[in-house]
């Protein structure tokens, strides 16, 4: 399957990654691969730099957002969320028509850590997006576990059957296709449809609470299961 991942931090390195080492044509979309592929230092999290996960996985290319987008049957929006809008907007009209799956989180660090929301209450990221690609089938999902969860669900205790998900979006056939989708490339096995698009507001809100979750248990590799 040809798939965007747009955005070159940890949690798209990581997916790509994922992706590619399953059998996937992985395109990494990013505002100037040139430069993206010339830069050797690690991330902030110790991932290693773009060129070292190309040249140990040749499925993966890099292009700007605008190729990656047209690239790709489905798209992932993984860039971090004051980037999120540029991204989607880069990525334009090759987006038309598909699924983008949205991981992006409105958080400002500007004062320091923990950083708090730039979007909340009455609107969210997922929203943003889905108003800046009226054409695209967006679906909010993933943006409530760390990347290690994402892409590895069943290592945590109990496996994948043990904690939830959620999927939100207007179309009711891209979250199917979606939740499909999570459960063949990462193993989910607990989805649960929030709703609407609207419903995006509560996963970006639950992050506060993720963080401070993050310190009690000392650690970003956890999730919660909504017991129903």
């Amino acid at each position: 399957m040809k798939i965007a991942v747009l955005g070159t931090g940890v949690v798209g390195k990581s997916l790509a990654g994922k992706l590619a080492s399953i059998g996937h044509d992985v395109a990494l979309g990013t505002r100037d691969p040139a430069a993206t592929l010339a830069r050797t230092a690690t991330g902030n999290f110790g991932d290693p730099p773009v060129a070292d996960l190309v040249k140990a996985q040749p499925s993966i290319s890099v292009r700007t957002f605008a190729d990656a987008a047209a690239h790709g049957e489905v798209a992932i929006l993984a860039t971090g969320g004051g980037v999120t809008i540029a991204a989607a907007e880069a990525a334009g009209s090759g987006l038309d028509g598909k699924i983008v799956m949205d991981l992006s989180n409105p958080l400002d660090f500007s004062k320091g850590f923990p950083p708090t929301l730039s979007v909340c209450n009455d609107d969210s990221l997922g929203e943003q997006v889905q108003r800046a690609l009226p054409n695209a089938k967006v679906v909010k999902t993933l943006n409530t576990v760390n990347v290690s969860v994402m892409t590895d669900p069943g290592a945590l205790p109990g496996g994948a059957d043990a904690h939830t998900l959620f999927v939100c979006g207007d179309d009711a056939d891209a979250k199917a296709r979606v939740t499909a989708l999570l459960g063949e490339w990462f193993g989910w096995r607990d989805v649960l449809d929030l709703g609407d698009i609207t419903t995006a507001r509560g996963t970006e809100m639950y992050l506060p609470l993720w963080l401070r979750m993050m310190g009690a248990v000392g650690k970003p590799g956890f999730n919660i299961k909504v017991v129903r």
